[in-house]
């Protein structure tokens, strides 16, 4: 049990690009298409090439805590730095920016992680 804990705090504490090798690797090496990739690609190319390339800062909004406020409340703390109260305030107060003016990468691999807890968030 302690191994796998390690291994989640491995995977949690992750850059985007190292979360994006891993991807790669999984893809590749094992045949599996994780989410987060997926996730990455249909944002990537949903805003075509030109406008993509042209806009270089985006803000991260949470726009719906999803079926398990907890997880997304949690995971909101630990992105923000912020307190728990701060945090379950962004929650309830959805749609409410998570973070403002991060690259594309950073972005998306939150957008990610909030999916992935059950959240609903769009890029602006």
């Amino acid at each position: 049990m302690a191994d796998l804990k390690d291994f989640a705090e491995q995977l949690v504490n992750l850059t985007v690009k190292e979360v994006n090798e891993l991807a790669t690797i999984l893809k590749d090496e094992y045949g599996i298409e994780p989410a987060a990739a997926a996730v990455a690609v249909a944002a990537g190319g949903a805003g075509g090439g030109e406008a993509a390339e042209e806009k270089s800062e985006f803000d991260v909004v949470l726009t719906a805590a999803g079926g398990s406020k907890l997880a997304v409340v949690k995971l909101v703390k630990e992105l923000t730095g912020a307190g728990l109260k701060d945090a379950k305030e962004l929650v309830d107060n959805a749609p409410s920016p998570i973070k403002e003016g991060v690259s594309k990468d950073e972005a998306e691999a939150l957008k990610a992680q909030l999916e992935e807890a059950g959240a609903e968030v769009e890029l602006k």
